[in-house]
């Protein structure tokens, strides 16, 4: 049978530490799970100091969830690049990953996969900088390293309180959505949190998970969306 949707999941864990100063993984996880979600971008997947050791141990991943974690770290502590991982379910075909380099004052990056359902499509997964100016620089760099992947979704940490400024690199071949309320979990008022699709894809669904766990478990709200692949 051929797949009709993609359930697409964006989460910032701030590094698993929830609202009561703890961290924990295992809360994550079971946030996670209960999205039920194909693939999962993560922000803030791993600490900031020495070797930036994963916030979400590997060994609990596997045991906890049925999600592999894709190849993108370039040393074997981390989960993923500049805080950016990737999970997908483990029956999802994947062609390929990628990193993307991306401009700006501070560290930032993005990490791509490709997967294998008909046409093929392709996920990149960021958390944007803090300043508007290089947030519209790391778009742009998105855009280029992305012209020849037809169909693109890019999910993550966007870092803009506006709702209509700081997309324009994006507009002409992006359609930029906001599930909704995301940040700060304890009283949502800001849309962080976003997806966008190249023009042709289409959102059949998606929204917030407000429940009580996912309250707890980070100051961001995971945001979630059914991509409709019936034109694959």
């Amino acid at each position: 049978m051929t797949r009709q949707t993609l359930r697409l999941a964006s989460y910032n864990i701030r590094k698993a530490r929830g609202l009561d100063q703890r961290r924990n993984p295992e809360r994550i996880l079971q946030v996670i799970n209960g999205l039920d979600a194909d693939v999962v971008a993560l922000q803030e997947a791993d600490l900031r100091l020495g070797a930036r050791p994963s916030a979400l141990p590997y060994r609990l991943i596997e045991a906890e969830t049925d999600f592999r974690v894709l190849p993108l770290a370039r040393n074997d502590v981390s989960l993923g690049w500049h805080g950016n991982a990737i999970l997908v379910s483990k029956d999802l075909p994947v062609r390929g990953v990628a990193r993307i380099a991306l401009p700006g004052l501070e560290p930032r990056g993005a990490v791509r996969v490709d997967i294998a359902l008909g046409k093929g499509l392709s996920l990149v997964a960021t958390h944007l900088g803090l300043l508007r100016w290089d947030r519209r620089a790391q778009l742009h760099a998105i855009r280029v390293e992305t012209e020849t992947q037809e169909r693109v979704v890019i999910a993550g940490d966007f870092n803009e309180w506006s709702a209509n400024q700081g997309f324009e690199p994006l507009l002409e071949r992006f359609e930029v959505h906001a599930p909704g309320r995301s940040f700060h979990a304890r009283r949502p008022i800001a849309a962080l949190d976003r997806i966008a699709l190249t023009k042709g894809l289409s959102l059949r669904d998606a929204g917030v998970e407000q429940g009580a766990l996912a309250r707890r478990a980070s100051d961001h709200l995971p945001i979630w969306a059914d991509i409709d692949l019936t034109e694959a």
